[in-house]
């Protein structure tokens, strides 16, 4: 369980929240605190005041793969399999193993043919998929996820959504503008203000936001 308690930065106030494993979506309008909130969760931002302990552990102590919204701030590397490879060789991992894992990694995203392209040279929605391999290669255990897929057409958003939900992560922290997929998610956190709304289920969260651009078109067509 991720535990949050009486958490303040900037204009972020969370008295106390508590995030089970799986998919969580974190929504709210622009402006509301959910990249805050992510990165703390992240350990990229630590709070001024307040805990967050993942397991009894800060976020600083667990293995977090991060992927930003926008691909350019992702990139330290001038090759795909370097780029994918990064996080391993910060961790010392052994050359034959960490070739092993990026090569088993790009196969199984099918992307193995951009291991020597330049990523520069890259369109937006492949270094999106190659910034997500990069964060699933050292098999974090927290994988967050900040609207890395707002910039994506339909058919490649459905594929890597799919990388998304197969990932053995036990954390998935995830901030969308897409309302269908925080629906499928396990727990939905709405955000208003810096302040938590309503956090739990979708069905527990959404029929609270029937009035506002936040509620599921499909849930509206059913409704």
């Amino acid at each position: 369980m991720i535990h949050l308690n009486n958490i303040h930065y900037r204009s972020l106030s969370i008295e106390e929240l508590q995030i089970p494993p799986g998919i969580t979506s974190i929504i709210g309008r622009n402006g509301s605190g959910k990249t805050t909130l992510l990165k703390i969760c992240a350990g990229i931002l630590v709070p001024d005041s307040g805990t967050i302990l993942i397991d009894n552990k800060v976020p600083r102590d667990e293995e977090v793969g991060w992927v930003n919204e926008f691909p350019e701030r992702n990139i330290l590397f001038e090759t795909v399999g370097d780029e994918i490879a990064s996080s391993l060789r910060f961790r010392h991992v052994p050359c034959g193993e960490t070739d092993a894992r990026v090569h088993a990694c790009m196969e199984s995203m099918g992307i193995a043919s951009l291991k020597n392209r330049s990523m520069h040279e890259l369109s937006v929605g492949e270094k999106i998929v190659v910034s997500l391999a990069a964060a699933l290669v050292h098999d974090p255990r927290i994988l967050v996820l900040d609207e890395f897929d707002s910039h994506l057409d339909a058919n490649l958003a459905q594929k890597v959504e799919r990388f998304v939900r197969r990932a053995p992560a036990e954390y998935i922290l995830r901030c969308t503008q897409d309302m269908e997929k925080a629906a499928r998610s396990e727990t939905v956190i709405c955000l208003r203000n810096g302040e938590v709304v309503s956090a739990g289920k979708p069905e527990y969260v959404f029929p609270s936001l029937h009035d506002t651009s936040l509620y599921p078109i499909s849930w509206r067509c059913r409704t």
